[in-house]
């Protein structure tokens, strides 16, 4: 596929992305102050935690590129629906979500978008919301949303990301990841990737990484606006290749991972460092920036993967010179492990 066919969609999934983490910061501020945190958190049916950010980066991704690529065909496979704050119940919290969705969007031209000509009325957003229940399918071009990966830890004021990819035809072809908690100094990282904050006016976090499928190149831009792209710097995973001085990525809830299968299979491969556990696809962050080596993750039986969870951090990874298996594929590679070059090395369940 020529560069310059993605040209458009790799520019506008960068900018919005990155204006709907503005988004997410300030949202996440108010989570912190325990007169606004009942206002904006609801559980879903699996008890799981839906934010004010979530359906709000839901409705600026879908405004966006529907004023970029139409409306009218654009299929967004994303996790939230509009069904919820539709309700009579969640008057209050769709109030709080168009506040934040038109606050963000006025300033959009400071991220290179188009803005609204007056502010969203609460119908709007919720037919931008609702624009985002495709399916999906193997044949067709669709955008794949999570709108706050890592929803736990975004309201725990920890690690989060804002993940949008395009699907064409089965293949992924590009992925933008916006973290805007993730330490621009790698020694943060040291507690497991939590927030960090500097000196007064010093920029200590956040970044939006993104990459196109045979770019052979993945890019970090710091979470500011303006710069982009003249302030990107390439991306490369680490060139550590030995077990004893790598370190692992996995979950941090035990819902979500097997960690104690996980530990005894990277002791058995020579690990030694404890594994650095990072809510989120901050984990592919992780790895695409040199920060770790190895994201593991062997789920719980019960727990189901979903595309928005992987697609934008995969491919961004790969550019970046990573490696991405699939976990069923894993067990009969078991021998050839020590062959790999440990810092390229993804490894996900099917």
């Amino acid at each position: 596929m020529a560069e310059e066919f993605l040209a458009t969609e790799m520019d506008t999934a960068v900018r919005v992305v990155h204006l709907a983490s503005s988004l997410c910061v300030k949202v996440q501020d108010k989570l912190r102050l325990p007169s606004s945190a009942n206002g904006h958190v609801k559980s879903k049916d699996d008890d799981s935690p839906v934010t004010v950010a979530d359906w709000g980066v839901q409705a600026i991704v879908s405004w966006v590129l529907a004023q970029a690529f139409g409306g009218q065909n654009l299929s967004i496979v994303a996790e939230e629906d509009s069904e919820s704050l539709s309700k009579a119940e969640s008057l209050g919290l769709l109030g709080a979500v168009s506040s934040a969705v038109n606050e963000a969007l006025s300033e959009a031209s400071k991220y290179g978008l188009p803005k609204p000509d007056k502010p969203l009325e609460t119908t709007e957003i919720l037919e931008a919301i609702g624009r985002c229940s495709s399916v999906g399918g193997p044949k067709g071009r669709h955008w794949v949303l999570d709108p706050v990966d890592g929803t736990l830890g975004f309201v725990r004021g920890d690690q989060y990301a804002v993940a949008l990819a395009l699907i064409e035809n089965g293949k992924v072809l590009l992925g933008v990841l916006g973290c805007p908690n993730y330490p621009v100094k790698k020694e943060c990282l040291s507690n497991g990737c939590n927030n960090q904050s500097g000196a007064a006016g010093s920029v200590t976090k956040g970044c939006v990484m993104y990459a196109k499928r045979g770019s052979g190149e993945a890019w970090m831009q710091p979470l500011t606006p303006g710069g982009y792209p003249e302030s990107a710097t390439i991306l490369k995973v680490s060139s550590v290749d030995d077990p004893v001085l790598a370190t692992v990525c996995e979950p941090v809830e035990r819902a979500n991972s097997n960690h104690l299968f996980t530990a005894g299979l990277t002791n058995s491969m020579g690990v030694r460092k404890q594994p650095m556990r990072v809510y989120s696809m901050v984990k592919y962050a992780a790895i695409a920036c040199g920060d770790a080596e190895v994201f593991m993750k062997f789920a719980q039986s019960s727990y189901k993967e979903k595309i928005w969870d992987h697609a934008a951090g995969v491919v961004i990874v790969e550019e970046a010179g990573g490696v991405y298996h699939r976990a069923n594929v894993f067990k009969a590679k078991v021998e050839a492990i020590g062959k790999l070059r440990f810092a390229k090395w993804v490894e996900c369940e099917s």
